[in-house]
């Protein structure tokens, strides 16, 4: 039999798990983590069955996304303090059981607005939860157990990425039950049913020593700023771009200053800011902010815009779409765990050549795509099979490279400023590359072009904003320290 504790008291910390009590724990954790990043990818498969059954417009379909992304980054704000000072276990649970909640909203939407309404209450609690998995992992292993558990997670997540475009395409040809696209939502409830019944039995509850207080003004005021800029980024085409959408835009800044402001003054009093000004004078810190933007900006809307000129614009299914896109998710397998292993010894170099790569592989699909016919699954699964390889060579280490620079007082702050910024950069990819791709979409079929045409117009117009964000991102990738932390057993 397994025991754990599920007591909960001042700091503490559960005795290191072992054998099969570590593995069911990691289980119920692991599948909170695969469920959250299933999401982030399983609807753009599914995006132009959504836009016909709800008849939702080119701007609910980017909320769709940017709402949900955006939430789990106001989430990551605070989710893992929340953990730290009331209970991980507890925090967590609470969090997959909101997400199990909100995932049966998105199936039961009736409207696209009610549907944008529970991906960000899905986001919400995704941002809660997901912090706790890192606390429980580092809590509850033994030094010499949490670095396999943190490879394990690291393949989930690689499997995640797989699983999302197919499993989409999947679920929504296959109209199961005769829900459609509904069942991308409806596959979380049992998932999380699964780890609400793992976790409640055997995850053992723990808490930080002398948890500081949450800094919400704060985190409002973060949370504001990034809706304020994106509103009228996505908006801004339905509302004919009015002045006061300018001014919208506008007062994103000032709020912005007003966030900062409120940090700087808190720091001085000796609180826990959600970002320490102070931290942006490390040049570590500061270039891994730009290029996080840059980088995840540019993936963010990527697979959206894809999976729309695929369906759309070439006639593909949704499963066929699912399928073209698996190179690329087998690409970034291939080299995350490489990427990983090596970061400590070359973290610099891998994720400057990933960047080129995944810039060199969106060269090759913009030319692919600027012929005028449709590239067949071969034709367009090398390129994207290539932007996988830079994808896993990056993402996995950018972050440890970039906190090898940081203050290790500073490690963890920064570390969640960093993975807040990361979601944010998501969303923004969204609105803004979504903007432009629409227009031209839009402008084309205003011409008479065909839908092979229009959307082949809409994707070439995006694709040289991703690239230069690619290359700009690998120049700005020479502000960070060479090598990555030595990993830890």
């Amino acid at each position: 039999m397994i025991t754990t504790s599920s007591r909960r008291h001042s700091g503490a910390t559960p005795t290191p798990l072992s054998g099969r009590a570590a593995a069911v724990v990691l289980a119920a954790v692991l599948i909170a983590s695969f469920m959250e990043l299933l999401d982030a990818t399983i609807v753009s498969v599914a995006a132009p069955q959504i836009a016909a059954d709800l008849g939702a417009g080119e701007a609910a379909l980017q909320w769709t996304l940017a709402g949900y992304t955006l939430a789990v980054g106001a989430g990551l704000i605070t989710g893992g303090r929340v953990g730290d000072q009331f209970g991980r276990r507890r925090v967590f649970l609470l969090g997959l059981g909101g997400f199990m909640l909100a995932s049966a909203g998105c199936g039961l939407a009736p409207t696209s607005g009610a549907l944008i309404g529970m991906r960000v209450a899905q986001g919400l609690a995704g941002g809660l939860m997901i912090p706790q998995v890192f606390g429980v992992i580092r809590a509850s292993f033994a030094p010499e157990a949490r670095g396999k558990a943190l490879g394990i997670y690291g393949a989930v997540l690689g499997l995640a990425s797989v699983a999302g475009p197919l499993l989409g395409g999947i679920l929504t040809e296959a109209d199961l039950l005769g829900l459609g696209w509904r069942a991308v939502f409806w596959v979380n409830v049992p998932i999380a049913i699964i780890g609400l019944i793992i976790g409640i039995r055997f995850l053992p509850e723990s808490t930080a020593a002398g948890g500081a207080r949450l800094d919400l003004p704060g985190a409002m005021l973060a949370a504001a700023a990034s809706v304020l800029l994106l509103l009228p980024l996505v908006q801004g085409r339905e509302w004919g771009w009015p002045w006061w959408g300018f001014a919208i835009l506008a007062s994103a800044i000032f709020v912005a200053a007003l966030f900062l402001l409120r940090e700087r003054r808190l720091a001085a009093r000796g609180g826990q800011p959600i970002l320490d000004p102070a931290l942006l004078r490390v040049r570590a810190f500061a270039g891994g902010l730009s290029v996080s933007l840059l980088f995840f900006g540019a993936i963010g809307s990527f697979f959206l815009l894809l999976s729309l000129y695929l369906q759309l614009g070439t006639g593909r299914t949704a499963l066929e779409t699912g399928l073209v896109i698996l190179p690329y998710a087998v690409g970034s397998i291939v080299t995350s765990g490489v990427g990983a292993q090596l970061a400590h010894r070359a973290g610099r170099a891998l994720i400057v050549s990933g960047a080129l790569v995944l810039a060199a592989s969106q060269v090759v699909l913009l030319l692919l795509v600027r012929g005028g016919a449709a590239p067949s699954f071969w034709a367009l699964a090398a390129p994207l099979f290539l932007g996988g390889l830079g994808l896993g060579l990056t993402a996995p280490s950018l972050i440890n490279v970039v906190l090898a620079g940081v203050p290790g007082k500073d490690a963890g702050a920064a570390g969640g400023v960093l993975t807040t910024v990361t979601q944010l950069g998501n969303a923004l990819g969204v609105a803004a590359l979504g903007a432009v791709f629409f227009a031209r979409v839009e402008g084309s079929f205003t011409g008479a072009a065909t839908p092979l045409a229009a959307y082949g117009d809409g994707l070439t117009a995006i694709l040289p904003w991703q690239i230069a964000c690619y290359v700009v991102a690998a120049a700005l990738m020479f502000l960070l320290p060479a090598r990555a932390h030595a990993p830890h057993a």
